[in-house]
């Protein structure tokens, strides 16, 4: 298959779970699904594209958090899809793609804990990266982070 030919499929495949499609280069593609589609098309990208799963980042956003997954299509020239997925501040959760990409498991435990996103159904919800005693509810990554209340000997250390 070519690499045309891979992100023509893709378009095809997802077509009604697309909302927004763009092209930054031949080699660069990011569409934007709802959040609620992301395990539907993480699975399809990874089981019926054979696309890599290389890793997931997340945004801090001023309209909530936006998470990136990351996909690579190796036999087909490397072409890059990212899945562009929005999660509102208030309800900040959503599922979780690790039941089907085993490889996505670390990398939620550490989206969880520096922005604050609950990964529903997640095998291993257990924190990764902080400490025992460190305050819930404070994202390090998250926008009003240093406007979090800390506890005091936390405050000492800023």
């Amino acid at each position: 298959m070519t690499e045309k030919d891979i992100i023509e499929k893709t378009k095809e495949l997802l077509k009604d779970k697309i909302v927004a499609w763009e092209e930054k280069s031949s080699q660069r593609h990011y569409f934007t699904i709802k959040k609620t589609d992301i395990a539907f098309v993480a699975k399809h990208l990874f089981e019926k594209l054979r696309a890599r799963f290389i890793i997931a980042s997340g945004i801090d956003t001023p309209k909530g958090v936006e998470i990136l997954y990351h996909f690579s299509f190796d036999r087909e020239g490397g072409q890059v899809v990212t899945v562009k997925v929005l999660v509102p501040r208030q309800k900040c959760e959503i599922e979780s793609i690790a039941p089907s990409i085993p490889g996505a498991t670390w990398i939620e435990r550490e989206i969880q804990e520096l922005l604050g996103v609950k990964f529903l159904n997640h095998p291993d919800p257990r924190p990764l990266l902080t400490s025992e005693d460190w305050p819930e509810g404070v994202y390090p990554l998250r926008l009003d982070y240093r406007d979090a209340q800390f506890p005091e000997d936390v405050q000492k250390e800023k």
